[in-house]
């Protein structure tokens, strides 16, 4: 039996308590309690994409290397063919200089955006094969020995100096050869089992690899083949066969995403078998992807496609600490498209449909939910702010018809009305932590409106619209640090949208596009947002956590809910989701806890 010193370094200590700070997986004794007790972090069961930095030139069927924080792309279609590489940081893609030859349907490989391989494909006017190989140093690419076999739509893994290529087309119709790469020269060596092209592969080295789907007409294929260092043999198939995928990984840890026609389909290899796992949030084919491994920290990316995408997603998978979602006591009443404000311990929730329109205003104290004074004006799908139960502002809405301006403020007892908006709307965007200084963006006045205006205590001024007029979205922050997310135009949206007080700035988008969504947060670098309205399907459970560059879903809400409500001084870090409509319409509760720590008892029976 494996000993705790062996894995960990050190033996199990003993406490008469338990200690301070105790890292996750920690275990030690506890003498007091007599129990062996360790330290549980919650943690993903599922891997998820999530959005990063878009790519300067949108292209298909280009190379790719290295991993998440430290990747490259280079060629492909643009159409025309192209030279173009990109760095990229994890976060931004940069223009470095250009492959020798302008190439498209070829493959790469390599560890990071600094030491890289390209080898293969064809060039146009005259569709012209190649065996051409580069070498990029982190700086400029330099040709050096061909492959022995010219051809396009091949695949290939490992590094700068033990690559692997196999498969493609030609020769007619479709090729089986594959070649090792010492950093030198080529080497023929053993074919594949089933000859094709436009398959997707995953490996570190030329002793090992996976090869798998593509196309071996007259259908896609679903076969996987292991390569050892010398011979091809057939494993487990894919769940869908496919080609024009991508892939990435490692034999024993792979991921097979995107196809043929645009797909967001994503399935894990675990050495053994596939598994269905969290779709790309763009579904695309002939797109590029990289990585070392599947597994939490693995570092693996998905860029460009069809249609000549720019985004880029990343994986993350199992193991990843998430947050949670637990149910609390659920409001007095019922309903849907409703405001709220404060934070996950001291909240209120005012109006609503409960049908007919709700004035109805309850406060919660961390346990439970009273209801309290009214407000002047009954109306649903309102913005709001505040920091507490006993500070909020209620603005806009409709009483259907009409739109309203009004805007009411909640001083822990009553509700007063102040000055109203310029712009009677409803669906509207809303930022604002405490409720003197609030933001009120876009909406529907009727008819999509970009409108943003700034409240300072007083009167509300117009200030710089939103760049895509929308309504029915997600906002949260302040009203010089906001974030406005998802929402409808004449479909469901991803975009997200940035504001610094004077302009905004379109971001990386959500993973999932929807409308009647609603989120969180204290400034435009870290938010929440959950629920909603997919552009198809039923309603979403799906939260998704800002981090000021990118989106990471995290834990779906128990409930599936859209026209909820949230409390807008929440964060990240712990939030209030109540009401909205499953359907039905809901009374219900939960409240947001980000990752945690807990300390467990291991049981000797």
């Amino acid at each position: 039996m494996t000993e705790y010193k062996s894995i960990v370094g050190t033996k199990i200590k003993n406490y008469t308590t338990n200690p301070d700070n105790a890292d996750s997986g920690e275990v030690w004794y506890n003498e007091t309690d007599n129990v062996l007790k360790f330290e549980f972090t919650n943690v993903s069961t599922t891997g998820s994409w999530s959005s990063g930095g878009n790519i300067n030139t949108g292209r298909v069927n280009a190379g790719a290397a290295g991993v998440q924080t430290s990747g490259l792309i280079f060629g492909g279609k643009t159409p025309p063919s192209t030279a173009v590489t990109e760095s990229y940081n994890g976060t931004t893609w940069t223009e470095v200089n250009d492959l020798n030859t302008a190439r498209e349907g070829f493959t790469g490989s390599g560890i990071s955006n600094t030491s890289a391989l390209g080898f293969g494909g064809v060039t146009y006017p005259g569709a012209t094969l190649r065996a051409l190989t580069e070498s990029w140093s982190g700086s400029n690419w330099t040709e050096v020995n061909d492959m022995n076999t010219a051809r396009q739509l091949l695949s290939g893994n490992g590094t700068q100096t033990s690559a692997l290529a196999y498969g493609g087309s030609p020769p007619p119709p479709r090729a089986a050869e594959t070649e090792s790469w010492n950093g030198t020269n080529w080497t023929e060596v053993n074919d594949l089992n089933t000859a094709r092209y436009a398959a997707a592969g995953a490996g570190a080295d030329n002793t090992s690899a996976l090869f798998f789907g593509g196309n071996a007409p007259p259908s896609t294929q679903a076969v996987t083949e292991l390569w050892n260092g010398t011979n091809w043999t057939e494993v487990n198939d894919l769940n869908s066969g496919r080609n024009l995928l991508a892939g990435a990984g490692s034999a024993t840890s792979a991921l097979a995403f995107g196809a043929e026609p645009a797909s967001a389909l994503t399935e894990e290899w675990n050495g053994t078998n596939w598994t269905e796992v969290a779709d790309l949030a763009t579904a695309r084919y002939e797109l590029m992807g990289s990585g070392t491994s599947s597994a939490y920290g693995g570092g693996i990316y998905a860029t460009g496609g069809g249609s000549y995408l720019t985004g880029t997603e990343h994986w993350t998978g199992a193991g990843a600490p998430v947050g949670a979602w637990s149910t609390v006591n659920s409001m007095n009443s019922a309903r849907k498209s409703l405001g709220g404000a404060g934070t996950a311990t001291s909240a209120v929730a005012f109006v609503g449909n409960p049908s007919p329109n709700s004035a109805l205003t309850e406060l919660w104290n961390g346990t439970n939910w009273t209801e309290v004074a009214d407000l002047n004006t009954a109306r649903i799908l309102v913005g709001s702010a505040g920091a507490s139960n006993t500070a909020a502002l209620c603005f806009g809405g409709t009483s259907d018809p009409p739109n309203r301006a009004q805007t009411e403020n909640w001083n822990g007892s009553s509700w007063t009305e102040v000055n109203d908006l310029n712009q009677s709307r409803n669906s509207i965007g809303s930022a604002g932590v405490v409720a003197t200084a609030a933001l009120a963006f876009a909406g529907w006045e009727p008819g999509n409106t970009g409108k943003t205006e700034s409240w300072n205590g007083t009167n509300w001024t117009e200030v710089n619209d939103i760049n895509t007029a929308r309504y029915s979205l997600a906002g949260g922050g302040t009203y010089t640090s906001a974030l406005a997310s998802g929402g409808y135009t004449t479909a469901a949206q991803d975009l997200t949208e940035s504001w610094n007080g004077t302009n905004w700035t379109e971001v990386n988008d959500l993973n999932q596009a929807r409308y009647n969504i609603k989120g969180s947060g204290p400034s435009n670098s870290a938010q929440l947002v959950f629920g909603g309205q997919p552009g198809t399907g039923p309603s979403s459970g799906k939260t998704e956590e800002w981090n000021g560059t990118s989106w990471s879903e995290q834990n779906d809400l128990n409930t599936v809910r859209v026209g909820a409500a949230s409390a807008t001084a929440g964060s990240p870090t712990a939030n209030l989701a109540f009401g909205g409509e499953g359907p039905p319409q809901l009374a219900s509760a939960e409240q947001w806890s980000s990752p945690s720590s807990t300390t467990k008892s291991i049981s000797t029976d």
